[in-house]
């Protein structure tokens, strides 16, 4: 059994809490009859939100749909959700160092992606943070205060996927320090929305847009025969919905990460809920908000977390590394400064010749 296990995203099948905000819909244009389905309701504690076209030559009815996503959501849920008790994930977490347990493949799936990410962006992913995350009053309790050194230095004992020993080949899993916790909140929706995008694939619904809690992923054309168009929301910490850009895109996952609504003041320092794994510490950087377009929700998802922790400088260069479409808002002063790299700009309404 090893640390952790070796791990390639070429070899996927299928194509974070740090919580990825909204996207809209871009309303139809005027004239234009939606022929669409909507579908939604509640999960993980947020929503989902489903918009599709049917199969004219071979309908499936709206509640096979549900059923479906709903099946595909449940198997998340028993296997990662850290706020059920009942699940593996929360399993594995109330188990004392060495005591080993199996997983099953969603699981595993997802703990070796996020293996992978933590590895390819140097730590600043990491699914072990939920101590830290916990220790600066972003947990369950809420915000509350800054931890003292010594209770940080503890908390930094506990956090590492090195803390972790994995067999992928027998889907074992076991902590090599008591106190090690596992949370996904930052990979796992992308996760249920990648399966739930396949689920509907499988039912012949070629022309959707699902989304939970703001992971996205879009396929085939929109109502308006056309790709589809999202709204990237500008960060704002009052809770205002006005858009920065948007993009223009199929056959895409699409996330966000941002840390101008969720923390604490304390002596008038801002702590952010984005809790660095290489320093147990809130991030300090002036990057405000990540978008992130992949194949996969989930690694969108991911990576788009991953970025926030990197700060500006650092997720330029892991983008291109790891072939990722970006949109950045990072803050100067009063200043919102926006950046998009290549793979992001080709799909982004600002940058089209037509505008």
């Amino acid at each position: 059994m090893t640390s952790v296990g070796n791990y390639s995203l070429a070899s996927f099948k299928r194509p974070a809490i740090a919580l990825a905000f909204c996207f809209l819909l871009s309303a139809c244009g005027a004239g234009t009859q939606d022929a669409s389905i909507k579908l939604d309701g509640p999960v993980f504690g947020t929503r989902w939100n489903l918009t599709y076209l049917d199969n004219p030559e071979s309908p499936v009815a709206s509640s096979t749909v549900e059923a479906a996503v709903l099946e595909a959501f449940a198997v998340v849920n028993d296997s990662m959700n850290h706020y059920d008790p009942s699940s593996i994930l929360s399993e594995f977490n109330r188990l004392e160092a060495m005591q080993l347990i199996e997983v099953d493949w969603d699981f595993t799936y997802v703990l070796e992606s996020a293996i992978d990410i933590s590895i390819r962006s140097a730590g600043a992913y990491d699914p072990t943070v939920s101590p830290a995350v916990n220790l600066w009053g972003f947990g369950p309790g809420g915000p509350s205060a800054a931890p003292s050194v010594s209770e940080l230095e503890s908390a930094a004992t506990v956090v590492g996927i090195n803390r972790l020993a994995w067999d992928p080949t027998t889907r074992s899993l076991m902590k090599r320090t008591d106190g090690v916790r596992l949370d996904f909140s930052s990979i796992a929706k992308g996760y249920a929305v990648d399966l739930a995008a396949d689920a509907l694939d499988e039912l012949g619904i070629d022309n959707f847009m699902l989304e939970v809690g703001g992971e996205i992923q879009v396929r085939g054309q929109s109502p308006r025969d056309a790709d589809w168009r999202l709204a990237i929301e500008q960060p704002d910490a009052t809770g205002g919905r006005q858009m920065i850009d948007a993009v223009v895109l199929t056959n895409m996952g699409v996330a966000t990460s941002g840390d101008y609504r969720n923390y604490f003041m304390q002596d008038g320092v801002r702590y952010s809920h984005l809790i660095d794994p290489r320093t147990v510490r809130p991030i300090e950087h002036d990057l405000v908000s990540v978008t992130v377009i992949h194949p996969s929700t989930m690694v969108a998802d991911a990576w788009a977390t991953a970025l926030m922790i990197a700060g500006t400088a650092e997720a330029k260069a892991l983008a291109e590394i790891n072939n990722l479409g970006v949109f950045m808002v990072s803050r100067q002063g009063d200043d919102l400064i926006t950046y998009a790299n290549d793979a992001m700009a080709s799909v982004l309404i600002s940058q089209q010749p037509d505008n």
